[in-house]
């Protein structure tokens, strides 16, 4: 891949970006919550981890996501775990995906960091839920 090819490539290309399917209607919010924490460290956070490492070839965006996740249950981080698990259903994974992604930290982890990823797995799934039941029927 050239120079060119690869700006290109990070760039807006017409297709949605792995940024904007990880983040959906949240990305501004998500940005500018790290905007107000530091401006350079949401510059690094957009243009490195998700224009530059996220849009590498290689891995889907459902695996990348899947495996951010184990990584982010690694490290004991629930709000970035959260905006991860959402990422991983958006990028295509089932909910049964998410779960093994999860169960596969138990032997590695131990049962602390792996329970602490599932009440946010199941927070999410609560809320999403809950967002369904709410919704108008559709008439059709």
């Amino acid at each position: 891949m050239t120079g060119d090819e690869k700006d290109g490539a990070a760039g807006s290309s017409g297709a949605s970006s792995a940024r904007e399917q990880i983040f959906g209607a949240q990305e501004d919010r998500i940005l500018e919550r790290l905007a107000s924490l530091d401006p350079d460290l949401m510059g690094y956070v957009r243009d490195f981890a998700y224009d530059t490492v996220y849009e590498r070839p290689g891995l889907d965006l459902k695996t990348k996501e899947l495996v951010a996740c184990a990584l982010l249950t690694s490290l004991g981080s629930p709000t970035e775990l959260r905006t991860h698990l959402r990422g991983a259903l958006r990028a295509g994974a089932t909910e049964q995906e998410v779960r093994e992604t999860l169960l596969l930290c138990v032997p590695y982890l131990g049962f602390p960091r792996a329970v602490a990823a599932f009440a946010q797995l199941q927070a999410l799934l609560d809320r999403r839920l809950s967002a369904t039941e709410k919704a108008p029927a559709r008439e059709g």
